[in-house]
């Protein structure tokens, strides 16, 4: 009898190909047009050594989901503080940054709601801190956005669309400080050059000199 790996299956009749992926808690998923389970269980063995890599390499990402039943961490300014869960009598779940650790107080166990409150935190401080280095970085570069917004994402730390609006991951803030300030010179360096070509690196080589540092720090972390 054959053993592979489990995964969870989503089919998308618009594909025409079958594309292996991890999510973010590191479980494969297999995005495919409509194919057989024995179909799927023959390239899962046939990509057994890239999936064994890519979880090897995940395991050693900063910064991925809370797990509740293990001991827990938040990074904060790339740096990473224990996470203490308290029970406490008031209704209202609170989450408080004591400079070495944090504290997550609550009435009734909730993950969900926990997680909720995490990402607040971690949205607020992005809302706080980002506006300043974009105007700090426009300034310098001559390069200005139309507007400047924030939501978390899976994929994506920062993007720049065609009309200039910058976006930017509210999990930034599990980065170093040197890193999120990379990667709103990226996006800013977006609005000149809509590519990645030799000239939009140029371009941000001009103001980060040792910017490959950073995007070699920034790959190890997950969003």
């Amino acid at each position: 009898m054959s053993v592979f790996p489990r995964y969870r299956h989503i089919v998308n009749p618009r594909l025409k190909h079958t594309y292996i992926s991890l999510d973010d808690a590191g479980d494969i998923i297999v995005k495919s047009p409509e194919v057989s389970s024995e179909y799927i269980e023959k390239l899962l063995l046939k990509k057994s050594s890239w999936i064994n890599n890519a979880r090897e390499k995940f395991t050693q990402k900063k910064g991925k989901a809370l797990d509740f039943s293990k001991p827990l961490e938040l990074y904060y300014y790339g740096q990473a503080y224990p996470l203490v869960i308290e029970k406490y009598t008031k209704k209202k779940i609170i989450l408080k940054f004591n400079e070495n650790r944090f504290i997550l107080q609550y009435s009734k166990y909730d993950k969900n709601m926990f997680q909720k409150h995490i990402d607040n935190f971690y949205k607020e401080k992005a809302k706080n801190l980002i506006p300043v280095l974009v105007e700090k970085w426009a300034s310098q570069m001559e390069l200005f956005p139309r507007k400047v917004s924030f939501r978390k994402t899976k994929r994506q730390w920062g993007s720049c669309s065609a009309n200039n609006n910058l976006s930017f991951n509210t999990m930034m803030l599990k980065l170093p400080l040197e890193v999120i300030e990379y990667i709103v010179i990226h996006e800013l360096a977006h609005i000149a050059c809509k590519h990645h070509k030799k000239s939009f690196w140029k371009l941000i080589e001009k103001y980060l000199p040792d910017y490959r540092e950073h995007i070699k720090i920034l790959k190890s972390y997950t969003t």
